[in-house]
């Protein structure tokens, strides 16, 4: 990560409960502390309330009990983001339009807010697709367009559930890169949702495990492996020593 002051927001999570209706407890008793700036990665079987715990920390759902706060290092305001395993894109804008969404609907102008989308389509690698639409797009694309749809309002909390799940392995593995790129030059604190070992590894800076339901944190390590993080470190002893780490937590995590 880089030198530079941090613009993400710390997260704060003190006994979170969820029960949804008909008594079933998704998490229990979760305590986290998420640094600003931090990248954190969250795994966990299926059905562990990954998913449930992201949308708390969103402010989406309301915790049947304990505590969220979110606070923002030097400022009162902050803004956050949140990338679904689906683009959810609007077939019937286009690139630049779809990106630009987040900011129209805060009421920016259309100079100001086209601007601002190109230039996040720009850092995504899609510079040369603002005027096409989502059905011209791969899935990759589509999730790249989400992605900067996400990044244009500069968020100091991004949240990120399962968005590469679908993709093919090269494709994920270079998004993996893009999106770790852009959270080193942003600064801002990511929480991403993954059932993928190797991708929590390459991405975050530390791993959070959860038991099966209700979820629990069974593992809170951090991924000691170098800041600067390219496609050749895979293959490395290292990882392949992070990725077992994290894999055996999993294993406990079942159990």
């Amino acid at each position: 990560m880089s030198d530079t002051p941090s613009s993400g927001s710390s997260v704060t999570l003190k006994a979170v409960r969820q029960v949804f209706p008909g008594g079933v407890v998704a998490v229990e008793s979760i305590d986290l502390e998420v640094a600003a700036g931090e990248f954190l990665a969250i795994l966990g079987p299926s059905g562990c309330g990954k998913s449930t715990l992201l949308r708390i920390i969103a402010g989406l759902d309301r915790p049947t009990s304990g505590e969220v706060t979110i606070r923002r290092p030097g400022a009162s305001r902050f803004e956050i983001a949140y990338v679904f395993q689906d683009a959810h894109l609007l077939p019937w804008r286009t690139v630049l339009s779809n990106a630009a969404l987040p900011l129209e609907l805060q009421g920016v102008d259309a100079a100001t807010r086209h601007e601002a989308a190109a230039a996040a389509l720009v850092k995504v690698g899609l510079g040369d697709a603002l005027a096409r639409y989502p059905a011209q797009l791969s899935g990759g694309m589509r999730m790249r367009v989400s992605l900067a749809r996400a990044m244009v309002t500069n968020p100091t909390l991004l949240l990120l559930d399962e968005p590469f799940a679908a993709l093919d392995e090269i494709t994920r593995q270079r998004l993996d890169e893009q999106l770790r790129e852009l959270w080193q030059a942003r600064n801002m604190t990511v929480i991403f949702v993954t059932h993928s070992t190797s991708e929590a590894v390459f991405l975050a800076e530390r791993a959070v495990v959860l038991s099966k339901r209700p979820g629990r944190i069974v593992v809170d390590r951090a991924v000691e492996l170098p800041a600067e993080r390219s496609g050749e470190l895979r293959a490395t002893p290292e990882f392949a020593r992070e990725t077992r780490f994290v894999y055996e937590a999993l294993e406990k995590g079942e159990a």
